[in-house]
């Protein structure tokens, strides 16, 4: 088997996590910066309605990947279990099962988004006046679908195995190349938010193809080869019993941020906007501090594979120390340069005052989530990832979706939706957490 590139099992873990984590960091920045320079460019040649259109579609698009995104860390997490017991046939045979579910996967998706775009954003009471426009970027953007879930699956497949720097280089070429198509297409030929969603889909089918090109010229069990692509039943059980109860804690999740999108609908089309520009650098920041927890994934995985609970325990220590200290300083910067921040994609005042409401109150306490999202992928990367999904689609989306039903008809306003978030947090991390130390007690190695 060849060598992963970072060694998981063995030796100091501080300086290998952030090694593993920053990659991941930088290529899930990457990949939102396809939607950042979609915002930017509508908004800055295309008009508030356009920018508004677009960023109207951002937790619709969530909530409809997010399942499949979350399957891809079953695949993550059963490669690396497989890594840590160093049983290479099982990483054969999870790889090929892997690669044929993003084929489905993506086809579906396809299939859900261009057919069901219109009754979807009607459902969550989109503006009329952006409506058209946004059926259209949905549409265009799921059409793309099958390579965004390639390139998910496959990025997951490399960083069971240690490897998350070909994924970033991938993105960095496509994030490039969406740039510079964004601007031809929107600013050259005037397309509007149909040219920001053509970009996205040729950016996304660069990424796809080029992951699935380098999983052909792997070495080793994971290599790709045509002839062995095909379900395996008791991997898929494996992959589906870890990743299923994180997608579909992903979909509750988007579903309740869904529920909150519908009540920022009702306040207008300017507060669509400035909560789609402000959502970019929550976005970054999110990816940033989610990048420790793909990292605690993956390390715990191959130890626990490995049957080392000690050092499962210290991955989890480590990931935590790197993930809050290093989200406060990105959050800090957000909140401090947030004005020149959001101009980026507006020169409306009124659209950046209300836009600096959720830069000030969810992205300044973001590092609240590092404790959630890290023993939550802790968990994840032992096999237990029911719990945990449990327990924040009822502490976290639950509770949103209370807030927005009794809560927001009574004090209607912006900040009264995004206050939500970080009291959702707080209720939901001594909860988790307490799973976590249940099961690291239990455990029998």
């Amino acid at each position: 088997m060849a060598k992963t590139n970072v060694d998981m099992l063995n030796g100091p873990l501080g300086r290998k996590i952030l090694w593993f984590a920053i990659p991941i960091a930088l290529s899930s920045i990457f990949q939102q910066l396809f939607n950042l320079t979609d915002i930017a460019v509508v908004g800055q040649f295309a008009g508030d309605k356009a920018l508004a259109a677009v960023g109207a579609n951002t937790f619709v698009i969530n909530l409809l990947i997010n399942l499949f995104v979350g399957i891809s860390v079953g695949a993550n997490v059963v490669v690396a279990n497989s890594i840590g017991e160093r049983s290479y046939r099982s990483v054969t045979r999870s790889v090929h099962t892997s690669v044929m579910v993003s084929f489905f996967s993506g086809i579906f998706l396809s299939l859900v988004g261009v057919l069901f775009a219109h009754p979807i954003l009607s459902a969550i009471s989109t503006p009329a006046d952006i409506l058209d426009d946004a059926v259209l970027y949905l549409q265009i953007y799921f059409v793309g679908m099958p390579f965004a879930m390639v390139y998910n699956f496959i990025a997951a497949i490399l960083r069971g195995k240690g490897d998350t720097k070909r994924p970033l280089y991938v993105l960095m070429v496509a994030g490039a190349v969406n740039v510079v198509l964004n601007l031809v297409l929107v600013a050259g030929f005037g397309l509007g938010v149909s040219g920001v969603a053509i970009a996205t889909v040729i950016a996304n089918a660069i990424s796809g193809v080029t992951l699935f090109y380098f999983l052909l010229h792997e070495v080793g069990p994971f290599k790709l080869e045509f002839w062995k692509l095909r379900i395996t039943p008791f991997f898929l059980s494996r992959i589906m019993r870890v990743g299923l109860p994180s997608g579909l804690r992903g979909v509750v999740f988007s579903f309740s941020n869904v529920c909150l999108q519908s009540a920022i609908n009702s306040l207008g089309s300017l507060t669509v906007a400035a909560s789609a520009a402000a959502l970019n650098y929550e976005f970054v920041v999110y990816y940033w501090l989610s990048s420790f927890s793909q990292a605690c994934v993956t390390f715990v995985g191959q130890n626990y594979g490995a049957k080392n609970m000690d050092r499962c325990r210290r991955t989890v220590r480590w990931t935590l120390l790197l993930g809050c200290a290093s989200t406060i300083v990105l959050s800090a910067l957000c909140c401090v340069f947030a004005y020149p921040l959001l101009s980026v994609f507006t020169s409306n005042t009124e659209i950046i005052e209300i836009a600096s409401i959720r830069m000030y109150v969810v992205v300044g306490l973001l590092f609240i989530n590092v404790f959630l999202d890290v023993f939550s992928g802790a968990l994840s990367g032992m096999g237990k990832s029911l719990a945990p999904a449990l327990t924040c689609m009822a502490g976290v989306c639950g509770f949103r979706i209370l807030w927005v039903i009794f809560v927001f008809p009574r004090y209607k306003s912006f900040t009264s939706l995004m206050v939500v978030y970080p009291i959702s947090w707080v209720l939901t991390i001594s909860v988790i957490m307490g799973i976590y130390f249940y099961h690291v007690r239990r455990s029998k190695f």
